[in-house]
């Protein structure tokens, strides 16, 4: 069979990628498997989560694949990750392209696994602080956030489905912060008028504000 004159690096990692999304769904479970192409990215979402951890999966060199014999198949015709490797080798090639690193995010109840790959080269973020408005008193004035902090907000926005509540812990998860910081991100969101706060206590919720 001769060999596709469009088979670059790229398109591997992206069929290497939805092999995997294939190949670990769980398919008894909830909602179904769902890839999107937007203008700066592509998301790929599949029912269950990593079976092998997130950081095993990231670091690579062990697979416990939910569906062995879909695995093999996509193997007959060389797809799909071996040993583990599939994940790190993405990673590879979108370092390798300068673009932004993929994301991989887990939603619980129901059980969700959300890969997001950037199509943003990395000199679109800007380096250095970045002014925010957050609302004090009866006006609003400007404050500098880091470029981590920025990003730890619009991870929490992007995290966050309208309509929803969410618990602090939910965010400490996702972020792999300590309880403190998630607080103090959250407080900054609502200064910001992002999010809201619902109850206040121990059964304080969060929702996104629109």
């Amino acid at each position: 069979m001769a060999n596709r004159i469009d088979d670059t690096p790229v398109h591997k990692a992206i069929r290497e990628a939805l092999a995997n999304c294939l190949i670990n769904a769980d398919y008894y479970g909830r909602q179904g498997i769902v890839i999107k192409k937007e203008q700066d990215c592509i998301i790929m979402e599949n029912p269950g989560d990593v079976r092998t951890g997130k950081k095993q999966m990231l670091r690579g060199g062990v697979s416990d694949p939910r569906n062995k014999a879909l695995m093999k198949m996509f193997n007959m015709i060389n797809v799909g990750e071996r040993a583990g490797s599939g994940v790190p080798d993405i990673y590879a090639v979108w370092e390798r392209e300068g673009w932004q690193a993929p994301v991989i995010e887990e939603k619980y109840n129901p059980d969700r696994t959300i890969l997001t790959l950037s199509l943003l080269k990395k000199e679109t973020i800007k380096s250095g602080d970045k002014k925010v408005a957050i609302k004090s008193g009866d006006k609003k004035v400007a404050i500098k956030v880091s470029e981590k902090t920025q990003q730890q907000y619009d991870k929490i926005i992007k995290f966050m489905e309208s309509g929803r509540e969410y618990k602090a812990s939910d965010f400490e998860i996702l972020l792999d912060v300590k309880s403190s910081r998630v607080r103090k991100l959250l407080g900054e969101l609502i200064a910001m008028e992002k999010i809201k706060k619902i109850g206040s206590n121990r059964g304080r919720r969060y929702k996104l504000n629109r």
